[in-house]
């Protein structure tokens, strides 16, 4: 920095970096870092600080991504008690805690290379001791080489653990290979990650190239490929600058030369002043190189952090997939998705098979019973006591013992309830759940008007009335035409209701000529057909099943009533009933057993019971003389609880799971809860009366058929009134009276109406006023035509 420099690459360690940044800023100077990667070196509060490399927060982001995809919910973090270790982890903290997952033990090491066998041994042994199995190191490569051959001492890279490190194991995997034996068996198993470079041309013949030149005695890992990069950066930004017509020149910073007590000779330091210009052009970089596409974002990172997730496996390594910022696992290189839309969704997640420490392929469970642990104390309404053995005790105080550290877990009928879920963690529900209603009922024995019980009085009235409707508008339709809808008054009238009550039978002797009153026939054929079949299936369930009332249908009736009502003592139903129906404390009646229940009801002390079905069910399998009233009013089940972030509430959940899907959780169910002795005894509610609502769209679509049809039809008969001559209508006089008209017109409508003659007919006729008769006919007629002429003569002439 005395010597007047324009940029600086470095320095190698966070630390160093924050210090330098500070003086970077005051020279305005570009420092720029591909291996101090600490996430807390803000370009906010370090200007002139670049990373030429992807900083820790991703590296943290792809081993957080990693926890959750392999379903762990908490890790152990060892790391160098440096800043960029420090600082990584608590970024791996906040990444976990997105995933609600988290770090149960931070083991801080002493910073590199003060680290000794015994700090690391004294660390893991505590950590041997405790639940989790989910190790992340974060560390320079030799300490962290000496904890895993510490690690492998004390058998703690044997089946069930796993380890993820950071970078620094795979520049050891990617520098010293083949590896020592010692060291290639402290690893086997461990999980590792190592910044992603894309294949080029260009990165091969360079590799080529540093074999050449380091004669094969060492290998080269990525952020050789970054050193080479930032350089490159450097200079092409130098010529951008110079090109641009830039100049390098420096000025005294007198500041600097005012601080005392400082051991640097901070007066001999010059600021660049084309420092901010250089600064510009390097953020600006968008090049291809060895590391592949090299740009920044407006963040100052480098655009598409990536990873590959290396699996230590015998002398040396086997890929097992990539992270990337852009999708995040996946088991093909990211550079290939770039041109695809993002895609985080669990279901794009995927990772090969990873042979974990002990040569174990399939996924550890991530943790045990601690060794250094106590055993657990799990509360049941009786396994460790809870409550006084005489009464039900409260269940949310006893899930707020888990908060409080009294149990470990709760197990038993435990509600899950959204008040409940804000302290602890459950399992799925091994069992469904629900309130329900529980009242006093009697049976309903058949009576001589239990033909009548399927329709609603409304239903019958309507229905009926439409009959009557539909027979109107058929008789109107047909009556002039139609010599069967003639008559006198009485007989008419008589022809309207044999007419319309016969077609529910479908048994009408009366033909309809005319096609409105077709068409409107049909129509109501159609409604009587889905009555009929509706009617009859409905009293066949009210005459089959035997019946049981109540006046009481469900929980409505309760809301709208005054009458007391019980509940079971302990449970979440009183909170419940009082803040989410508004139910006053005043109607509700603690009850503490079955028999409790009975005798309760028995004697009217409550109109109802509220409980949960289960409890119900095994209730009325003892007392057939009660049934549930209605529906279940709310879903929910019972499962165990757990203190919140519990490993066990997982693997609980895991094991309910199975027994679902093999049926055994349905056998444990039909074994103690299936147990009832009125089956055959059904509630009047559970067969519903039919009412207007289930047919109104049939009587709707009838009723614009009738509609419309009347309105055609008296449309035409206006039609042909108005098309009358005078004289026939006899309107001629001016004192014609407006209902004088009316009457004609009544009359007119009212007059039969003969049918029209068919051509044949009218052939006919013509032929015998010319003088053709039929017994004339040629002999050449055929003979068929002759015996029909014979058979129907008569009647012809007749006409």
């Amino acid at each position: 920095m005395e010597t007047d420099t324009v940029a600086i690459i470095g320095p190698q360690s966070s630390e160093m970096a924050h210090v330098l940044s500070n003086l970077a800023n005051e020279l305005q100077v570009p420092l720029l870092s591909f291996t101090a990667l600490d996430p807390s070196l803000s370009p906010l509060q370090y200007p002139f600080f670049v990373q030429t490399a992807p900083n820790d927060e991703f590296q943290m982001t792809a081993i957080a991504e990693m926890v959750s995809y392999f379903s762990w919910s908490e890790v152990i973090a060892i790391f160098s008690d440096d800043d960029q270790s420090r600082n990584g982890i608590i970024t791996l903290g906040d990444k976990l805690a997105d995933r609600r997952c988290r770090i149960s033990y931070k083991a801080a090491l002493p910073p590199e290379p003060s680290a000794k066998r015994g700090d690391i041994l004294r660390e893991l042994n505590k950590i041997q001791m405790m639940e989790s199995r989910i190790i992340v190191l974060h560390s320079f490569s030799r300490t962290g080489l000496l904890v895993f051959e510490v690690a492998k001492s004390l058998g703690m890279m044997g089946k069930g653990y796993v380890w993820i490190a950071s970078t620094s194991l795979s520049t050891v995997l990617d520098s010293f290979y083949p590896l020592k034996p010692e060291i290639a068996n402290s690893i086997q198993g461990a999980l590792t990650l190592r910044p992603h470079t894309p294949d080029s041309k260009r990165k091969r013949d360079f590799m080529s190239c540093w074999n050449q030149l380091s004669n094969g005695s060492i290998g080269f890992n990525p952020y050789g490929l970054y050193a080479y990069d930032t350089v490159w950066m450097i200079a092409r930004a130098v010529r951008l600058l110079l090109d641009q017509g830039g100049k390098i020149s420096f000025s005294n910073v007198t500041r600097l030369g005012g601080i005392s007590g400082s051991t640097l000779n901070l007066s001999a330091l010059n600021a660049f002043d084309g420092g901010k210009q250089l600064l510009s052009k390097i953020l600006e970089t968008n090049m291809t190189g060895l590391t592949g596409h090299v740009q920044f974002n407006q963040d100052r990172s480098r655009i598409n952090p990536s990873y590959d997730i290396i699996n230590a496996v015998g002398n040396g390594q086997r890929l097992v997939g990539y992270w990337s910022n852009h999708t995040g696992l996946s088991i093909v290189p990211p550079e290939t998705l770039y041109s695809e839309k993002p895609n985080r969704s669990s279901s794009n997640q995927h990772l090969d098979k990873v042979v974990w420490p002990g040569g174990e392929t399939a996924r550890p469970r991530g943790w045990v019973f601690p060794n250094n642990g106590r055993e657990l104390r799990i509360g049941i309404p009786r396994f460790i006591p809870f409550g006084d053995g005489h009464r039900n005790p409260s269940y949310y105080e006893l899930v707020n013992k888990i908060k409080s550290g009294v149990f470990d877990g709760v197990v038993g009928d435990i509600a899950i309830v959204t008040n409940r879920t804000r302290i602890v963690d459950f399992t799925l529900p091994y069992i469904e759940s629900g309130l329900v209603v529980v009242a006093p009922v009697k049976k309903i024995s058949s009576s001589a008007w239990s033909f009548a019980r399927p329709f609603t009085p409304l239903m019958w009235a309507v229905t009926a009335a439409f009959f009557l409707i539909v027979g109107s508008v058929v008789w109107i339709l047909e009556h002039r035409r139609n010599d069967e809808f003639r008559g006198p008054p009485k007989q008419q009238f008589v022809t309207i209701l044999w007419f319309s009550f016969s077609t529910m039978f479908f048994s009408h002797r009366e033909n309809t000529v005319s096609s409105l009153g077709r068409l409107v026939l049909i129509i109501w054929l159609f409604v009587v057909l889905i009555i009929n079949s509706s009617y009859t299936a409905s009293l066949t369930s009210f005459l089959t099943v035997q019946q049981l009332s109540s006046p009481i249908k469900g929980i409505d009736t309760l809301i709208g009533s005054n009458e007391r009502i019980g509940f079971q003592v302990g449970s979440f139903t009183e909170g419940y009933l009082m803040e989410e129906l508004n139910i006053p404390k005043s109607r509700l009646v603690p009850l503490g057993s079955p028999e409790e229940y009975a005798l309760a009801l028995e004697r009217r002390n409550v109109a109802a019971v509220i409980d949960e079905r289960p409890y119900v069910d095994l209730f009325l399998s003892e007392h057939c003389e009660f049934s549930v009233r209605g529906q279940e009013f709310t879903k929910s089940g019972w499962g165990f609880a757990f203190p919140r972030d519990s490993p066990l509430a997982i693997d609980m959940s895991t094991a309910i799971l199975s027994l679902s899907e093999n049926g055994e959780l349905q056998k444990i169910h039909d074994r103690w809860l299936s147990k009832s002795a009125c089956s055959s005894e059904n509630s009047e509610d559970d067969i519903e009366q039919l009412d207007l609502k289930s047919f109104w769209g049939l009587f709707v679509i009838c009723g614009i058929a009738c509609m419309l049809a009347l309105l055609v039809y008296f449309w035409l008969m206006f039609r042909k009134f108005s098309l009358l001559p005078p004289e026939e209508l006899d309107t001629t006089s001016p004192s014609t009276s407006r209902s004088t008209r009316l009457q004609t017109f009544l009359s007119f409508v009212d007059e039969k109406v003969e049918k029209p003659k068919s051509s044949s007919k009218r052939k006919r006729e013509s032929m015998s006023r010319i003088g053709y008769h039929i017994n004339d006919e040629s002999p050449h007629r055929s003979g068929r035509m002759d015996r029909n002429m014979s058979q129907n003569g008569d009647s012809w002439l007749t006409q």
